[in-house]
Order: C-alpha cells, then sequence, then structure tokens
C-alpha cells in the first residue's frame, strides 16, 4: 500500500482517546449474522457434542452467547485437543472450518482424544468483519491475566471451568486468516489508534503457519504445512527471507512468542501450538477452499500430536 492517506480517525501522532473509539464504533455495522452462520450448526451439533456456553458478551449478552463444543465421551485419562477460530472474527474460514471439522472430521478421533472447540470466540467481530472487539481492543492480544477483552477473558475462564487442563493439552491449533484489509484497514487502524506512524508492509499470498519462538516444533508445523499444501498453495518468502516482516524458519512457517504477546495460541502449556493463517483474497481460492484448508491444517495437526506425543 502506497500514497497512503491518514487514517479517518483521530489525530497523526496522538493515541486515541475514548471520543475517537466511540466515533471507530460507530463506523461498524452489522454486515452477517452470528445466529443464522454459527449457532444454527451449533445447534444440530448437540446431537453429536456437549455444548457448552461458557459466557456472553457484556455490550449485548442476549444477542451474543459464547458457545464451546465438548467430547461427548470425555475420558479424563486421554490427552485434550483445543482448537480455537473466529479470535479474529472477521477471519471467516476460521469459524467455519472450525465448525466443519467439527461436524464432518471429529467422530474419527472418538477415544483418542478430548477434543475442545471455540469455533466463534469474538461473535461481534465476525457479524461486524472486524479485527477488535466494540472497545477497539484486539482480542488476540488480550490472553494475558486480568484481560482487557471480554472474548478472551472468557475463553480462558471455559479453560479453567472444563478442567485443570493447562497441563493437560496436547495440542492447541488456531485459526485464522490473513487478508488484504489487514493493510488497507487494520494496520493503519492500529497505527491511528496508538499514535503511531503507519508503515506499509505486503500480505503473502498463500498459507503459512505461526510457530512458539519460546518453544518451536518445527517438524510439527512442516508436517502441518505438507498436509494443507496438498489443498492449497503455501506462501513464499519475500525478499528479505520472511512472511509479514518475520524471518521464515520453515517453507510457510514463522515463528512469534506466543504467551508473551498475549496471543490465543499461547493461552496453554500445550506441547503443540500453531496459529493457521489462510490467504482467501488470492486469486487462486474460493471461500470453501479456504475452509478445507483450515479443515486439512487440524486434521494433519491431531495425527502428528497423537504419533509425537510421547517423542
Amino acid at each position: 500500500m502506497t500514497g497512503h492517506s491518514p487514517y479517518p480517525i483521530g489525530t497523526p501522532g496522538t493515541a486515541w482517546g475514548e471520543p475517537e473509539r466511540k466515533t471507530w464504533l460507530a463506523r461498524q455495522t452489522l454486515q452477517r449474522r452470528y445466529t443464522d452462520d454459527v449457532l444454527t450448526i451449533i445447534e444440530r451439533l448437540r446431537a453429536t457434542w456437549t455444548v457448552i456456553e461458557y459466557g456472553r458478551l457484556p455490550h449485548d449478552p442476549a444477542r451474543y452467547p459464547l458457545f464451546a463444543l465438548k467430547s461427548r465421551d470425555w475420558r479424563d485419562g486421554l490427552p485434550v485437543v483445543l482448537v480455537t477460530g473466529g479470535v479474529h472474527g472477521y477471519e471467516t474460514s476460521g469459524v467455519h472450518g472450525a465448525l466443519r471439522f467439527a461436524e464432518r472430521h471429529a467422530a474419527a478421533y472418538a477415544g483418542k482424544v478430548n477434543l475442545l472447540v471455540a469455533p466463534c470466540v469474538s461473535p461481534w467481530g465476525y457479524e461486524t468483519i472486524q479485527r477488535w472487539n466494540v472497545d477497539a481492543v484486539d482480542p488476540n492480544r488480550s490472553f494475558v491475566a486480568n484481560s482487557p477483552a471480554p472474548e478472551s477473558a472468557a475463553l480462558m475462564a471455559l479453560m479453567a471451568l472444563v478442567a485443570p487442563l493447562r497441563d493437560r493439552v496436547l495440542l492447541h491449533i488456531d485459526l485464522h486468516e490473513t487478508t488484504d484489509t489487514d493493510e488497507s484497514e487494520f494496520r493503519p487502524a492500529l497505527a491511528a489508534r496508538d499514535g503511531k506512524p503507519f508503515e506499509p508492509g505486503t500480505i503473502p499470498d498463500g498459507f503459512y503457519l505461526v510457530d512458539d519462538t519460546e518453544r518451536p516444533q518445527t517438524a510439527f508445523q512442516s508436517a502441518v504445512i505438507d498436509a494443507v499444501a496438498q489443498v492449497t498453495h503455501i506462501a513464499p518468502a519475500d525478499e528479505a527471507g520472511c512472511i509479514i516482516g518475520s524471518k521464515v524458519v520453515a517453507p510457510g512457517v514463522i515463528e512469534y512468542p506466543l504467551q508473551s504477546l498475549g496471543l490465543c495460541a499461547g493461552m496453554t502449556d500445550a506441547k503443540f501450538r500453531t496459529t493457521t493463517e489462510v490467504y482467501p483474497d488470492s486469486p487462486r481460492a474460493t471461500p470453501e477452499l479456504c475452509v478445507q484448508a483450515q479443515v486439512a491444517a487440524v486434521t494433519a495437526a491431531i495425527g502428528y500430536a497423537l504419533g509425537h506425543r510421547d517423542g
């Protein structure tokens, strides 16, 4: 993105206060329905899953109940697999990839793992196609003590409620997208909100994964990349050997310090952790292909984790 204009809210170089946040919120509009797209599928899944309501968004609790799907045959001796989607509500295939996995593929793991699936962590963001919540807070930087995002706080409370799961989670896979609007809207908005200059970047064309800098599992990440490559193309490194400014450590894999950044994928001590990044704006992608890529990532991740749980 070149020749960009200042973001239309706030004063360049000055962080937003409450008036700017209210102005930003007033610009957001409902563009799709959480009830129609997500809750109807969850209702259908009650036949085969234990459905847990683990909270409601405080600004509109009637409209935004929060649900997770728990294996009906939960056994305390089995490892736990956590699948999360829609932490950034606008990242559509994360939500529908989690639901597709739950509906069509999860039965294959009965008796092998306990599954916990939170398919739409940020339902207001889903409806408004937004990265932030109503307070202009990023839920995916808010998986921290005394979280400023109710979406993140509720999911962390769920993990504490279901069981003392932190040391029993074998795998956590968090389903995301990188979109063209990251560069055209969301990163400029972030710079404006924080009173910082916007520095343009590039959006990679293809799928990639984010590993944990502090506890990397490169072979695991590569196994997931190999599986997804059978469905869609993998993002190449740029001329500097990077994807979104981070060094590529293996084809299609970069690293972030998950816990210190407050990212969802760092909320447990799982041995295997990853964040998927689908690119839905590619001319080589379709909405269905993006969902299939997310499902391929989940199934490959579980397969690898089960095969290497004691390694």
